[in-house]
């Protein structure tokens, strides 16, 4: 049985979701677009499997993001067993507008009333009944974070599966309900399934009905001229989108009751008059960026150098203590050295074979070990950040000037992410709906100072400190500051040039403030280590064992000398065409294209080979 899993963004979804499958969860890409697809078995299921498919959260079924174009093919083409609805009973109005439109399917639904403990807390009630009678499917209350309800719902889930459903018209007005049934006599003769969505969906002048189903598409455009669209102005999508509002504030928002004074209302307004205050908003987010990054990055954690200046320890720092992030990366480099040591002493020194094993494909794994204690507190931070609702409200501050450099607000994430790592920063990008500015956004990536940089950044800092007298937490600062400054110019230049275009319409909702859940963010920090290690981990370990290869066998396939191997003699004969950069001059100058060619596989692997040629 296939269970699709439907709602708007910030409903609750991700939770149920992870709630239902657990472990069995997986991610892969929808076919022919970026968009997530998740899918994952029911853990509890007692007499059949039951599979449930995670639908990217969307706030209609109309074809304008290709999330909402993936949750309406998989509907409408491959129709699931029974959809679950979840509803943010927090926003029940605005929630409520997908269900119309689910109504309209063939397909059983069952109503999953979420975040049932925010709404007690909050003094709120719900008429589960009378709900359920309106839309005529079952209705269940369910706390997916309190894991509340669930079985109920599941239970419900695998009833409603079993009998069918016929989809219905919940448009009241006169005016739109026989046009409505001509359509669907139209379509139901022509044999399509869900034929009262298809209806409707025709009647609004949606382009994929229109293109798909001329002679539908044609009935409808005599119909609309029949009927007053009054202050709509012939805008059928407007009138019908109005007639659904009315539909849920008529019958079943009713439903619903509160206090004259809602708590969490209150709460997350006094909280956003500080957050996204005018002049307060950027500061703030700034300070809070550098708090996440100090935690991860830095050598003097705390500032608190100035009493420890004689402390040297290879995991607690030298001269300052250091972060948590730089501790566990410190630390995980002292374990795979010492794993490296071991697989040194009880293999022969002088066989080639050592040399691929240790230098080669260890090597390699641990390039991507190196540096993933950082990179997954950076995405601890950023998820709970996400979660607590403050991430919905960074974007919406940084929109305004996104907007100039031809991005959206929703870019400012996978930006964000690449100081941590490029790689899932480039990753990122593609929750953004517009082709153009994914593409801005993705050659910005290497502008951003990620992690694996902080060595090279470091060096320089070193020679510039040691040879002009220049404080080096300023040299790694400026390196920092400059690739944005780069980055802001490439980003009119490419507006203007090459990927020339407007960012796409940038709409989010602002979600109350919650508290983090540690259950939800384990399964995200999950999600992205399997990403990261799967994408980057094979390409990188696999690029250092050619590499290897290439640094220590020459032309015969012989084992020699650096200087005499593949890469060596190829970096001699090209190093000229990096005079213009400053660099490979003289004697030596190979070296460095050398450090070029490792810092192609891992950035962080140039300073290495620079140590190791020197």
């Amino acid at each position: 049985m296939r269970v699709a899993l439907a709602g708007n963004p910030n409903s609750g979804k991700t939770t149920l979701f992870n709630t239902l499958t657990g472990s069995t969860a997986h991610v892969g890409n929808w076919p022919g677009v970026t968009v997530d697809r998740r899918s994952g078995i029911y853990k509890k299921a007692k007499d059949e499997k039951i599979e449930i498919i995670d639908l990217p959260g969307i706030y209609s079924l109309s074809p304008y993001s290709p999330e909402e174009i993936v949750s309406r093919n998989f509907l409408v083409d491959e129709k699931p067993e029974c959809i679950i609805n979840i509803i943010d009973l927090m926003n029940l109005e605005r929630n409520l507008y997908l269900t119309t439109q689910l109504i309209e399917l063939d397909i059983p639904i069952v109503l999953a009333l979420n975040m049932t403990d925010e709404l007690e807390r909050d003094g709120g009630k719900i008429d589960v009944g009378a709900i359920s009678r309106a839309l005529n499917i079952p209705v269940v209350k369910i706390s997916a974070l309190k894991k509340r309800g669930i079985e109920t719902l599941m239970d419900a889930v695998c009833e409603a599966g079993k009998k069918g459903r016929k989809g219905r018209n919940l448009l009241n007005d006169p005016k739109l309900v026989k046009a409505v049934e001509v359509l669907a006599g139209l379509c139901g003769e022509k044999g399509l399934v869900h034929p009262i969505f298809h209806a409707v969906k025709t009647l609004e002048g949606d382009k994929i009905e229109i293109e798909h189903h001329k002679e539908t598409a044609a009935a409808a455009s005599a119909l609309r001229k029949n009927i007053d669209t009054g202050i709509f102005k012939a805008d059928f999508e407007g009138l019908i989108a109005d007639a659904r509002y009315k539909y849920i504030a008529a019958e079943l928002s009713p439903a619903l009751t509160w206090p004259k004074d809602r708590g969490d209302i209150k709460r997350s307004a006094k909280i956003d008059k500080i957050l996204t205050h005018k002049y307060l908003g950027i500061p703030i987010f700034i300070v809070i960026m550098l708090g996440i990054f100090h935690l991860l990055f830095s050598g003097n954690f705390l500032f608190l150098g100035v009493f420890l200046k004689d402390l040297d320890n290879p995991i607690l720092g030298s001269g300052g203590l250091n972060s948590p992030g730089t501790m566990l990366a410190e630390l995980m480099n002292l374990g795979t050295e010492k794993l490296g040591e071991l697989f040194l002493s009880v293999l022969p020194p002088d066989k080639w074979y050592t040399g691929l094993i240790v230098d080669g494909i260890l090597g390699g794994v641990f390039a991507v070990l190196s540096f993933l204690p950082q990179i997954l507190l950076l995405f601890l931070a950023l998820s709970i950040l996400e979660d607590s609702g403050y991430m919905a409200r960074a974007a919406f501050l940084l929109d305004r000037a996104f907007r100039r450099l031809g991005l959206s607000g929703r870019a400012f994430m996978p930006l964000l992410m690449c100081f941590g790592c490029g790689v899932p920063g480039i990753m990122a990008s593609k929750s953004l709906e517009n082709l153009d500015e994914r593409r801005r956004t993705i050659f910005l990536a290497p502008f951003m100072s990620c992690g694996a940089k902080l060595p090279i950044w470091v060096a320089f800092a070193g020679a510039f400190a040691a040879h002009r007298g220049m404080n080096a937490e300023f040299i790694v600062m400026f390196a920092y500051l400059l690739g944005i400054v780069v980055a802001i110019i490439s980003a009119f230049v490419l507006k203007k040039t090459l990927i020339k275009g407007e960012p796409s319409t940038f709409l989010m909702e602002l979600p109350d403030y919650r508290k983090p859940q540690l259950n939800n963010t384990i399964a995200h920090l999950w999600d992205k280590l399997k990403h990261y290690l799967l994408r980057a981990g094979t390409i990188i370990a696999a690029a250092t064992v050619v590499l290897w290869f290439l640094t220590n066998f020459n032309f015969k396939f012989q084992m020699g000398e650096p200087s005499e191997s593949i890469i060596g003699v190829i970096s001699r004969g090209i190093k000229y065409i990096f005079y213009p950069l400053g660099f490979a001059f003289g004697e030596n100058g190979w070296k460095f294209v050398v450090a070029v060619f490792t810092g192609l596989i891992a950035k962080e692997n140039v300073v290495g080979t620079m140590g190791v040629l020197f």
